[in-house]
């Protein structure tokens, strides 16, 4: 079995140390990588601007809300992307808002997940993620 690249695709500094504190809680060895917007993440997918491209296969945790490219965004370029298409992602975010799930759905995100202040659901949510990328089988490009 390869191992699974995770990108966290986040702006916010807290968050990202609230994922990296519940990866290391799990002992979650997984390869991390971040990008802190949409733009960002795109590069790095695709190995441009000096960026190394992130190999496969990977999940993506996408927040929403971020500067330059949010995330709704970032699903439609991905989604139109033939290389990254098939790419698997994880909504995790703030926004309790019904559009904004409706819509990451309609991108065919294979979950959404609301980003709690308490921290027992914030682990449950990531041992979550941890079983699901242990037990699916990728695609191979």
């Amino acid at each position: 079995m390869a191992v699974v690249n995770i990108l966290l695709v986040e702006d916010d500094e807290v968050d990202v140390m609230a994922i990296k504190r519940a990866m290391q809680h799990l002992k979650i060895a997984n390869p991390l990588f971040r990008a802190s917007d949409g733009i960002d993440a795109l590069e790095m997918l695709r190995g441009e601007n000096g960026k190394k491209k992130l190999g496969l296969p990977h999940i993506i945790l996408l927040d929403l809300n971020m500067p330059r490219m949010g995330g709704l965004e970032f699903l439609g370029e991905l989604r139109k992307d033939s290389d990254l298409q098939r790419s698997v992602v994880f909504v995790v975010t703030t926004s309790a808002a019904d559009d904004d799930r409706i819509r990451a759905y309609d991108e065919c995100v294979s979950g959404y997940v609301l980003k709690h202040s308490a921290a027992h659901s914030f682990l449950d949510a990531v041992s979550m993620l941890q079983h699901y990328w242990r037990i699916i089988e990728f695609p191979d490009n």
